[in-house]
């Protein structure tokens, strides 16, 4: 799809989102700080929805400069209540900053992951702490079955985010039906092209992406069947010019749609993220965003392939499988410590690891698959480091084995492969190395190179951004 600049389009009509008649034009909530109550209330201000990250949000000190999140606690416990804390406060912060900026026009949501850690702590936190301020809270990565119950307590708008008509069943069928009048609409985020963390199911090829528009007509197909012909769809992941879904407007088979932005909102001047930042998001080629699996959360999810993720992919090629008794082709034994019995390896992988060694790769690591994987001396004391400074930012960490139940831990091994995920998005949040931390990205990145409309490394406002957007590209 490739539609000249000046071809008309059907007009976008306003839908009622949260209580409220507004342009079907949504900003995308965006992790730690990047989605913050600036852009919020500047896309609310626009005329349409605004949405800040409720995870781990900024809050100020009296002169205006960001608080570090920094931990005090001796175990993990500990630094999991101030990490709930900073949270909480946060939202509470960019709540009121949005509202401030909207000045009563639009919408004003919170995003949150239902996965990260204390959710629901911090959800009733922020939702009682900006009490009128927020009116509608998207909620995806897991199923939050008690999302809908959470919002009525607190009279807002709920919306899930699904990636198949199934997972919205399921909610439906447990929860969702008991609270359907709070349901403000339905976000379908494409799973192999949305940013952040995609919602693929076991059975779902990542390499194999689907053409959207029968799964969201089996959505919309169900939520029929329970009497949700007017409660919305919002298309969210590959969206950029909305003239390339002129067909999903006025759609009977789909139904009432709106369009969620998540990658588009980052390059403007109301975004918070750092110039490097949006300098790298202008240069993007096809391909240059890359669907990976080394997230703690074991989602898959789709971030900018720079050397942060060159050396997760490197570290998990330097590794081998192990025994722990000598059988069949496992015959080499490898002192992994000083301490302890050896285990087995075959000859080849024996030659592969002295080869990493030669390069300085001589530390190994266990994973929770009975495998050894190969870093150098400083890489391995920095990810041990990292695993004892968890801290509980997600339910339960593959990297770290923190889980909020079960007497915190996963009860596996943690896991050298992935990594922290609160201290990288930390740092790229604010202003660390594009190079050198994880950046989040939807796979339409590139097009940001191609569009017209960035000539010349052009960065709009929000309101720019959204007229451009309503007006069809």
């Amino acid at each position: 799809m490739n539609p000249a600049i000046n071809t008309p389009m059907k007009a976008l009509k306003s839908l009622v989102i949260s209580g409220k008649e507004v342009l079907p034009l949504i900003e995308g909530g965006k992790g730690i700080s990047i989605s913050n109550g600036a852009s919020t209330g500047a896309w609310a201000a626009a005329g349409g929805v605004g949405t800040f990250s409720g995870v781990n949000a900024d809050s100020y000190d009296e002169q205006g400069r960001i608080i570090p999140q920094i931990y005090h606690g001796k175990d993990r416990k500990a630094r999991h209540e101030e990490l709930i804390k900073y949270a909480i406060q946060g939202g509470i912060t960019q709540a009121r900053k949005a509202w401030d900026i909207a000045s009563g026009q639009g919408r004003i949501h919170m995003n949150v992951l239902w996965e990260m850690g204390g959710a629901e702590r911090v959800l009733h936190g922020i939702l009682e702490g900006a009490k009128g301020l927020i009116h509608g809270i998207t909620c995806g990565a897991g199923m939050p079955y008690k999302l809908a119950e959470i919002a009525a307590r607190f009279n807002v708008h709920y919306y899930p985010i699904v990636s198949s008509a199934r997972a919205f069943r399921a909610l439906w069928l447990r929860a969702f039906h008991k609270v359907s009048d709070k349901l403000g609409a339905v976000v379908y985020e494409d799973p192999w092209r949305a940013g952040g963390h995609n919602g693929l199911s076991n059975s779902e090829d990542p390499d194999v992406p689907q053409d959207p528009y029968p799964r969201v007509k089996a959505l919309r197909d169900y939520m029929k069947e329970v009497g949700l012909h007017d409660t919305p769809i919002v298309m969210a992941g590959g969206v950029w010019w909305v003239s390339e879904w002129e067909k999903w407007l006025d759609n009977p088979e789909i139904g009432p749609i709106a369009f969620q932005f998540g990658t588009r909102p980052l390059v403007t001047q109301e975004s918070p993220i750092s110039n490097a930042w949006k300098e790298k998001l202008l240069t993007l080629k096809e391909g240059d965003v890359f669907l990976n699996k080394f997230s703690p959360t074991g989602f898959y999810s789709s971030a900018v392939r720079n050397d942060f993720l060159q050396d997760l992919i490197a570290r998990s090629e330097r590794q081998i499988a192990y025994v722990p008794e000598a059988v069949g082709e496992h015959t080499q034994p490898y002192q992994i410590s000083a301490v302890g019995k050896p285990v087995y390896i075959t000859p080849a992988d024996e030659a592969r690891m002295f080869e990493w060694r030669a390069q300085g790769f001589s530390k190994a690591l266990h994973t929770p698959d009975q495998t050894l994987i190969f870093v150098t001396p400083e890489n391995a004391k920095q990810i041990l480091a990292d695993q004892g400074g968890c801290m509980g930012c997600l339910s339960a960490c593959h990297f770290s084995n923190w889980s909020q139940h079960e007497g915190n831990s996963t009860g596996r091994k943690p896991d050298p492969r992935s990594f922290c995920i609160q201290k990288t998005l930390q740092n790229i949040s604010h202003d660390g190395s594009v190079n050198d931390n994880l950046m989040f990205s939807g796979h339409n990145a590139y097009r940001f190179a191609r569009d017209p409309f960035y000539s010349n490394g052009f960065i709009p406002t929000v309101k720019q951004l959204v007229e451009r957007i309503a007006s069809g590209f």
